[in-house]
């Protein structure tokens, strides 16, 4: 069974599995995940808790002996098995597989892993847990979802704010939940249930924005021209380096170009995003969208427009590098 971390509160409501798999990469999900079933195993009775933390040097057979013993004192128990490097070696991979075909009576299991690619998913070890246990995913929240993230947040505590607060607030938090999280809870302690106006939440909301460079693309191509200088303010604030900035932007344009020269041949389309690692919805969305927004004479002249940035950031050519990488990002605007 598969769940996202939103749907949990009511799978536990109504019962209580023998393992759980928390994976992914949003820390502030996960935690709320991990407490979420902690409280529910200690409301039935599992009084007994036994960490254990998988790093370099891990015996494994920790992991069987601790499932199969219970204290004197507790009659059930809750194993956390935490695996930081989501990488379990080839001593633990079988382990986890025997762990999972062996689950004991009153031994309640939460795996904690980080956001594994496709091929780790493919392992004989993770698909013992998916299949053994419930695997809640715990990915970060896109930019398009997070306004409606925050207005359940404040629902919550019975506030609410209209479409443009919550813009602002998306704004203020993007890419950084625990943040989000700790000013969600403020505006509940400086403000009343009910409506929250515009103003007296832009004077007591910080800007804890933290951007990804990785997510600069989806930003390009969506035209978005606000958050755009946004992001790239915010990145070079942070210290990012352009050369990975112009790497990311021109990977994203050569899969357009693929991607549109393959549309015009009449390839399908499924192929051109496998063969060029177009993956997940939105950004497929969005690259198809440029591919047939877009003219090839276009997408060629922004390719050249990179060459001059990374010819700029070696100093080879005179010029701005961070007003260059607005300007080709501006390009791709509606």
């Amino acid at each position: 069974m598969q769940l996202r971390a939103e749907e949990l509160e009511r799978h536990l409501s109504r019962s209580l599995a023998a393992l759980y798999v928390i994976h992914g990469d949003e820390p502030l999900q996960s935690l709320e995940a991990a407490d979420a079933i902690r409280a529910a195993a200690r409301a039935q009775g599992y009084a007994e808790r036994e960490v254990l933390a998988a790093e370099r040097g891990f015996d494994w057979n920790q992991l069987v002996v601790s499932g199969a013993s219970l204290s004197l004192f507790s009659s059930k128990k809750l194993i956390e098995l935490r695996i930081p490097g989501g990488k379990p070696g080839t001593e633990g991979g079988p382990a986890i597989v025997h762990y999972c075909s062996t689950l004991a009576p009153d031994v309640l299991t939460i795996v904690t892993l980080p956001k594994l690619d496709r091929k780790a998913q493919d392992t004989a070890w993770f698909k013992a847990l998916a299949h053994k246990g419930v695997l809640i995913n715990t990915f970060q929240v896109e930019r398009a979802q997070l306004p409606q993230w925050i207005a359940a947040r404040l629902a919550r505590q019975k506030q609410k704010a209209d479409r443009e607060t919550l813009q602002f607030l998306a704004d203020s938090v993007e890419g950084n939940l625990l943040a989000a999280h700790q000013e969600i809870q403020k505006l509940g302690l400086l403000f009343p249930p009910g409506e929250l106006a515009f103003d007296p939440v832009c004077g007591a909301v910080l800007n804890v924005a933290r951007y990804d460079a990785f997510k600069l693309n989806e930003a390009m191509l969506s035209g978005d021209k606000a958050r755009l200088a946004r992001m790239l303010d915010g990145l070079k604030s942070e210290g990012e380096a352009p050369p990975k900035i112009l790497w990311v932007l021109a990977e994203e344009i050569r899969a357009v170009a693929k991607v549109q020269a393959g549309m015009a041949a009449g390839e399908d389309l499924q192929q051109l995003y496998r063969n060029n690692r177009v993956w997940g919805g939105v950004r497929q969305q969005l690259v198809t969208e440029a591919a047939r927004r877009l003219k090839a004479a276009a997408l060629a002249q922004a390719l050249r427009h990179a060459a001059r940035i990374d010819r700029t950031v070696k100093g080879l050519a005179r010029g701005d590098v961070w007003d260059e990488l607005l300007q080709l990002c501006l390009r791709f605007a509606r």
